[in-house]
């Protein structure tokens, strides 16, 4: 299993720690979350931005996250990406020689590193950001440019993620879809969805007591979604397949 690392602290932004842990775990990776000075099974705090009109974002209180590895463990080579969510956070984190350090080694090998909202203030520090373009959250904007990265504006609805080289980045928590769909492209991993409609015929072809649906070999689906040793409990493609035999009487 591929492991990420994750870089966080107390105050993170709610969101962009919890909902990349889990996306990313859900797509079958190891998510080492870490904080420097804190251990697995630490809890960290978290901090909910929002935007609700005002001339930026409003703070408050979160929930506790609890870290999954012991931050003083972590070996860059043991991971194929890093993450770096917003908040708080990244204004601290930056004071930690080992956090910059590990963020250099990302850097280094060319592995994936997807930073979003404040968390390219972890890049700047790094000196990871000068001649890439990225975005993040405006206020931020002044970092990136003065360490030489080339700015992308945000668009209206703070969705968009920028992808230049082995940086994802992205302004605030509403690009989660974009920025981790990048992010987890550059790790090498593919996500379709195989879209699925059943006929009236196909279910007529079983014997009522047997509309539960058993299992539909490959011969009824498309290769790239079933394999002749593993059933596809679902539903005939959109397409017209041959239809199931009914089982034996």
């Amino acid at each position: 299993m591929k492991k990420i690392l994750m870089l966080v602290g107390d105050f993170v932004e709610d969101y962009e720690v919890m909902v990349p842990f889990q996306m990313l775990q859900m797509l079958g990776y190891e998510v080492h979350a870490v904080c420097p000075d804190k251990k697995c099974g630490d809890t960290i705090k978290t901090a909910i931005h929002d935007f609700e009109g005002d001339q930026t974002y409003t703070e408050k209180r979160g929930h506790n996250f609890a870290l999954t590895y012991d931050f003083d463990k972590v070996n860059s080579a043991d991971y194929a990406g890093l993450v770096i969510p917003g908040g708080r956070a990244p204004e601290y984190l930056r004071l930690y020689p080992r956090v910059l350090d590990i963020i250099r080694e990302f850097d280094t090998a060319q592995k994936p590193i997807a930073a979003i909202c404040h968390g390219p203030q972890l890049l700047v520090s790094a000196g990871v950001i000068n001649g890439h373009t990225c975005t993040c959250y405006p206020a931020v904007k002044p970092d990136v440019v003065d360490a030489g990265g080339t700015w992308a504006d945000a668009n209206a609805t703070f969705t968009n993620a920028v992808t230049d080289g082995n940086l994802v980045t992205a302004p605030a928590w509403p690009a989660h879809p974009e920025w981790i769909a990048a992010f987890v492209k550059l790790l090498g991993a593919k996500i379709s969805i195989c879209r699925f409609r059943l006929s009236f015929r196909a279910v007529s072809a079983f014997p009522r007591r047997t509309r539960s649906f058993p299992p539909l070999r490959k011969a009824c689906l498309p290769a790239k979604c079933a394999s002749a040793d593993r059933p596809y409990y679902g539903i005939l493609p959109d397409v017209a397949p041959q239809s199931p035999q009914p089982p034996a009487r």
